[in-house]
């Protein structure tokens, strides 16, 4: 029994990472990325390599579509930290669902639940 997930042609996968370079679908990226199942592109962030520098303006074009969104995953790094409490105050009231995990957590994760067809977006930090 053949146990792999059909992928939808044209889907963004997440290949690998390492040493804040990310490989998606083929394509290298050295910053702060968004991965969803139509496209990757750079995360308006600055320079933010940590996750208590982010701010509700950091998830802007995310709050925007949000109702196309069932999960955003936010890799952190080697080690998962938590948001700040009233950061994550402001995303619940902007309708924003956010799983912090460490990179390699939120790659794998993000792959699996897109392939599922799961509404995700992976919103990777340099580090």
């Amino acid at each position: 029994m053949d146990v792999t997930p059909l992928i939808r042609r044209g889907s963004q996968v997440i290949q690998s990472y390492a040493s804040g370079v990310f490989k998606v679908s083929g394509d290298l990226y050295n910053h702060a990325i968004l991965v969803d199942v139509d496209e990757t592109t750079p995360w308006d962030i600055g320079d933010i390599t940590d996750i208590a520098d982010l701010s509700i303006q950091s998830f802007s074009s995310l709050i925007e579509r949000n109702e196309h969104i069932d999960v955003v995953l936010l890799g952190c790094g080697k080690t998962m930290t938590f948001i700040p409490p009233a950061l994550r105050g402001e995303l619940k009231k902007s309708g924003l669902s956010v799983d912090v995990m460490d990179t390699g957590a939120a790659c794998r994760t993000y792959n699996v639940l897109m392939a599922e067809g799961r509404r995700v977006v992976c919103a990777l930090l340099t580090t």
